[in-house]
């Protein structure tokens, strides 16, 4: 099973000019459609004075969720050559915003999806593209006494402790790459008095 994707490390930037008007263009690293929602929030409140704020955004390992928005440009004409932008890198979890202020020429169709297309490409040309893998929390309560066999086991296959609480009964909360965790769920629950929390 496929359990990683391309995304990028940090928040990055570009600009583009085209016949007095200019396109400021945002990319962001992004967990879900709420943080989406603050960031265009956030910059709508910075750049208050600019004529749109054109966005899209790809979600999910597979890239099954995506969005792109023209803010009062014509059809099509801002929000999806973002898109195409994203895409083209094959990049997902990822926003970015283009912020347009007017410079008394009109663009048309054309120019407008040469303008944002470009700007789009500026700010990922600047941004840092890393392979994140998916994680899957999994939690398990077990004796203190199978403390060792669980250790090793988290231990062999290198899963992050996100919390844990220790007595007679234990229950420890991990993070598992996606790929593993029919194993991991698998190999710990053989341990004696273990079980898996759904």
């Amino acid at each position: 099973m496929e359990d990683t994707y391309r995304s990028i490390d940090k928040p990055s930037t570009g600009i583009y000019k085209e016949k007095g008007s200019k396109f400021l263009s945002f990319a962001y690293p992004v967990k879900d459609e709420e943080e989406i929602q603050e960031l265009i929030h956030q910059l709508r409140k910075q750049y208050y004075d600019a004529r749109h704020h054109c966005y899209a955004y790809i979600l999910g390992k597979d890239m099954e969720t995506y969005r792109a928005n023209d803010d009062g440009e014509p059809n099509h004409s801002a929000g999806d050559p973002i898109l195409g932008q994203i895409r083209s890198q094959e990049l997902t979890q990822v926003l970015i915003v283009v912020v347009r202020y007017f410079g008394g020429t009109k663009l048309g169709v054309g120019g407008l999806i040469r303008a944002y297309k470009t700007a789009a490409a500026e700010a990922l040309l600047s941004a840092h593209t890393i392979i994140k893998t998916v994680m899957v929390p999994l939690a398990f309560t077990f004796e203190y006494l199978s403390m060792d066999e669980i250790m090793r086991t988290i231990k062999r296959y290198d899963l992050k402790i996100i919390a844990q609480e220790f007595d007679n009964n234990c229950l420890i909360k991990l993070e598992c790459r996606e790929s593993l965790v029919e194993e991991v769920v698998a190999v710990l629950s053989e341990v004696p008095t273990s079980n898996h929390l759904k």
